[in-house]
């Protein structure tokens, strides 16, 4: 499927894969975001705790923000059959407070409903954003932030092309920072 160049200012690109649909969010998609967030099962190796409906509303805004402001963002995914929310993946300038920073690289990142774990659509996704990326934006260096206990996380940056970079600390407990090189 032809990707778009580079997505203007607030314009999210759709983006399709032979299961997957990957669109922007809309108001819409709220309560999407909030029961994905909400459940404890999603957040275990995220913050170890579901986020509040404030804090879900709150990170709509943000991937919405992401697109006006950078170009790039995160995605809805979608089940291509059904139209079923599956949850939300992409890339993303946090800001974060960890050492070492990696500011000015995009960090990727990945979220999905224990209905659609275990079946390989999170690499699917983040293939497609990374073939999205790697045409609108060029090569690249990505990275990510993995819990050592998220197993399935691990195999899934491994599988879209990351490699440890290196181990840290981040909100009180232990994080694998993991890097995806430019493809040239």
């Amino acid at each position: 499927m032809p990707f778009p160049e580079q997505a203007s200012p607030g314009r999210v690109p759709v983006l399709g894969t032979e299961r997957l649909i990957l669109r922007g969010h809309t108001a819409e998609d709220y309560k999407h975001t909030l029961a994905l967030w909400g459940d404890a099962r999603v957040t275990l190796h995220i913050s170890g705790r579901p986020s509040t409906p404030r804090e879900s509303w709150a990170r709509l805004l943000n991937y919405v923000g992401h697109w006006a402001l950078m170009g790039f963002g995160y995605w809805v995914v979608e089940e291509r059959e059904s139209g079923r929310f599956l949850g939300e993946v992409g890339m993303a300038e946090f800001k974060r407070d960890i050492t070492p920073g990696f500011e000015g690289a995009p960090e990727a990142g990945w979220v999905l409903a224990p209905t659609a774990h275990g079946k390989g659509y999170a690499t699917e996704a983040m293939r497609a954003v990374f073939a999205w990326a790697e045409q609108a934006r060029g090569p690249e260096r990505y990275v990510c932030i993995v819990d050592p206990k998220n197993t399935a996380s691990i195999k899934v940056a491994e599988k879209c092309g990351f490699t440890l970079w290196t181990e840290t600390d981040y909100m009180g407990g232990p994080a694998i920072l993991m890097e995806r090189p430019p493809k040239t």
